[in-house]
């Protein structure tokens, strides 16, 4: 791979090449998290299962490293979700594009996020959808209303801070 000349990966004509990410959170619960989440952002909880169960034949994972969840085996202390558009990898079950994966950690949150998503309902739908959210266990923490824009600003079963616009 050839770099650019700010020392970026780049492509061999000297051209920045585009980077895949997901967003990763810190969590005690990931897979009550990537259910909340899921049902929040109308992704998909991903199936690892059939990675999980190779894995298994294999000896290459213990049991303890695995849950069962939604009634398929799952990581233990990863749960992802991803956009229901998005294409698959077929050998694992992860998702190609836009994820939020979720990991176990054994601290809790004790300060404001540096990071957060925000949901976009649009004006019309933003107290249904902020009704919404609350009913999935998210909690309303303020609204805002400024010149540039009005949103809320709330906090998921965690307490991650998130705002609907």
């Amino acid at each position: 791979m050839a770099e650019t000349a700010a020392g970026a990966p780049g492509t061999a004509d000297g051209t920045r090449e585009a980077l895949g990410w997901k967003v990763v959170v810190d969590c005690a619960s990931p897979h009550r998290q990537a259910d909340f989440w899921a049902e929040a952002l109308g992704y998909e909880v991903e199936d690892n299962s059939a990675l999980i169960e190779r894995l298994l034949g294999f000896g290459a994972v213990d049991e303890d490293v695995l849950t069962e969840h939604h009634g398929r085996r799952a990581w233990r202390d990863l749960a992802a979700v991803r956009h229901p558009r998005d294409p698959v990898d077929p050998e694992s079950g992860a998702g190609l594009g836009r994820r939020l994966l979720f990991q176990r950690v054994p601290e809790p949150k004790t300060v404001k996020n540096r990071l957060h998503i925000d949901v976009h309902a649009g004006p019309d739908r933003r107290a249904e959808t902020v009704a919404r959210l609350q009913g999935l266990g998210a909690a309303v923490l303020r609204q805002v209303k400024e010149p540039g824009g009005e949103w809320t600003v709330m906090a998921d079963p965690e307490g991650n801070e998130f705002c609907v616009a």
